[in-house]
């Protein structure tokens, strides 16, 4: 395919019939129609809104946000990705964003959060625009922090909930059924907590790319060795320790207006370069897709 790709973008709504809600997917595809700058929420991005996909067959790699984020802090990533010839949906975890946070900390987050990636997956196969586009059943997560747990729970994880995350004040097997169209998972600083209950990983077998940060405070390296415990085949795992990183590099680079110590996910333990991380790492991420896809 030598035609040059460029990254398209759209917004969808999906209905959740259960919780009689809807949710978004920022979605962006790769598209033979050049790019401008766009205002997206509070980022400028070179995207082609609303272009129509380009012909070929491509795979889908979803992302999972953390827990009271937003898709849109995964952009740059997105949009390297369709420029490289993915479709990339990035979903908006109902009541568990930035803009409506009333689930964290409860068993319906866990129970919802990868309910909604099948979701997700589900309508991209059966959306006109993609299903002639998509190779069948070839879908990768990538999840950061809480969407790290998503990822994982939607993979064949079976997670347990914490007292205090139910009214009742007890633990709660949680049910998730696994997807099987999910083919690799690319973990970053991914909260597991919910795992550590023996054989909660034993049934995932699938390319693992994980990266943890060297400074992270808020899912320190125990989390990490929750998933290199607890799968049994390690050896799918590429893990890395990206040294002096914390817990919101592997977030884009915000803004300069945005950046400031007042906004903690702008900000990096001294001397850490986010600008160059997040090149290597989109190149890192796109090379084990092609990979393992």
């Amino acid at each position: 395919m030598n035609e040059e790709m460029f990254a398209g973008y759209r917004r969808v709504e999906l209905t959740d019939e259960q919780l009689d809600i809807t949710f978004s997917i920022f979605v962006m595809y790769p598209t033979s129609i050049p790019e401008k700058v766009d205002n997206i929420g509070p980022y400028q991005l070179n995207i082609s809104s609303d272009a129509k996909p380009q012909e070929g067959m491509f795979n889908l790699v979803l992302i999972s946000h953390g827990t009271g984020g937003s898709p849109l802090v995964y952009r740059t990533i997105a949009s390297h990705l369709a420029r490289k010839g993915f479709v990339v949906g990035m979903i908006e975890h109902p009541f568990n964003n930035i803009n409506d946070n009333t689930f964290e900390g409860t068993v319906d987050n866990l129970t919802m959060r990868p309910k909604h990636i099948s979701m997700a997956i589900d309508w991209f196969f059966n959306n006109e625009n993609f299903t002639k586009i998509l190779k069948p059943d070839s879908v990768s997560v990538i999840g950061h922090s809480m969407g790290g747990y998503t990822a994982l729970a939607a993979t064949g994880g079976v997670p347990t909930s914490f007292p205090y995350e139910s009214s009742d004040g007890k633990v709660h097997l949680i049910n998730v059924t696994p997807d099987y169209r999910i083919k690799s998972l690319i973990l970053l600083a991914p909260a597991s907590v919910w795992f550590k209950d023996k054989g909660a990983l034993q049934d995932i077998n699938i390319p693992i790319l994980m990266y943890v940060g060297e400074k992270d405070q808020i899912t320190p390296y125990f989390h990490a060795d929750i998933i290199l415990n607890g799968i049994p085949e390690s050896t799918t795992i590429q893990h890395t320790i990206v040294q002096n990183a914390g817990h919101f590099s592997f977030l884009s680079p915000f803004p300069k207006e945005m950046t400031n110590s007042s906004f903690l996910p702008s900000q990096d333990p001294p001397g850490f370069n986010r600008e160059q991380f997040h090149h290597d790492l989109n190149e890192e991420i796109s090379e084990f897709l092609f990979e393992n896809l």
